[in-house]
């Protein structure tokens, strides 16, 4: 079964924008020398710890640093953006890596309102209209000169498209699409049997997917022991808790979220929050693995790996490679 990686890019308390984009690069290479299918960027915004707000544009230098390894969005969030600008970017973006770049969308705003307000304008952009949003998108890959408006670069570049989802919205218009499915298992374990379920009812056939495909985004750490992997998984839990609070904070070293004070309630949040992520040794991810595959008959997995330190996560990643198919 093809896996795959879903960067952040988490900016780690103590370093800089650099270093994180530096990172990933070195992530990049070392998931493409390790295997994996795809290496998806995520586009968020006005956080501290996630540095890949400009996706398209670190896709691109991504790219640029591998060879054969697919590079795309995981995802870029349409009501941001007007559908000709991504048609423009991601066209060209496959004319310079010819059968390389994905296209994830979603319609969520990957921040919070007031910065979702900056990116759009006032009066401007709406994930109310998303489906025709996504239809003139696509359009814009194939030249017409009835629309009088195209998109140059991008028409004959056109990468796959993939639909993007935390709930059955997304699910249903992929399904009816017959687009791929990517879901976001990671922070909306609770939909993930009903959203997928959804979207192979919904499916229908189409020049570009005969049959439903379905890829899972799954939050794992992993090192050579259980008690390793728990302990790196601290910062994350500790950031989630920060973002809840509406302070927002790069990712803290393994200590400071070890040592921080947590209360029965911030643990009971956090042991709901994270109850769907693999943390553990390879044995113990390969266990998590099996399990989910067998709910859900998903044909991908996506991980995602927010640790402190590059190093661990590399490592982790090496972990994961070297499990069983």
């Amino acid at each position: 079964m093809p896996l795959s990686v879903l960067d952040l890019s988490p900016v780690s308390e103590g370093n800089t924008v650099g270093e994180t984009l530096r990172n990933t690069l070195d992530l990049a290479r070392a998931a493409e020398r390790l295997g994996f299918n795809r290496y998806w960027l995520a586009e968020h915004h006005n956080m501290p710890g996630i540095a890949s707000s400009a996706t398209s544009v670190l896709i691109g230098h991504v790219a640029d640093a591998t060879e054969r390894i697919r590079v795309g969005s995981g995802g870029v969030m349409l009501p941001n953006h007007a559908p000709l600008v991504v048609a423009e970017q991601f066209g060209t973006l496959e004319a310079f890596h010819p059968g390389r770049i994905d296209l994830g969308i979603g319609r969520a705003p990957g921040t919070d309102q007031r910065t979702a307000l900056a990116l759009r304008g006032p009066g401007g952009l709406s994930a109310d209209n998303f489906p025709e949003h996504l239809q003139e998108l696509i359009g814009y890959f194939t030249h017409s000169e009835a629309r009088g408006v195209n998109a140059v670069v991008a028409e004959g570049n056109q990468p796959p498209v993939w639909l993007l989802g935390s709930s059955g919205f997304s699910a249903q218009l992929a399904g009816r699409l017959g687009l791929p499915f990517s879901f976001a298992h990671h922070f909306a374990a609770e939909n993930t049997i009903p959203a997928v379920q959804l979207y192979r009812e919904n499916f229908q056939p189409s020049s570009v997917l005969s049959e439903p495909y379905v890829m899972l985004g799954v939050s794992v750490v992993a090192a050579e022991t259980d008690e390793r992997a728990r302990f790196l998984a601290g910062p994350s839990g500790l950031t989630f808790l920060s973002l809840r609070r509406g302070r927002p904070i790069a990712l803290p070293t393994p200590e400071e979220a070890a040592e921080y004070p947590y209360t029965e309630i911030d643990r009971a949040f956090l042991a709901d929050r994270f109850g769907s992520s693999i943390i553990g040794s390879p044995e113990t991810v390969q266990k998590g693995f099996e399990q989910l595959l067998a709910d859900t008959g998903a044909d991908e997995l996506m991980i995602t790996t927010m640790v402190h330190g590059h190093a661990d996560r590399v490592r982790s990643y090496e972990l994961v490679a070297g499990l069983k198919s």
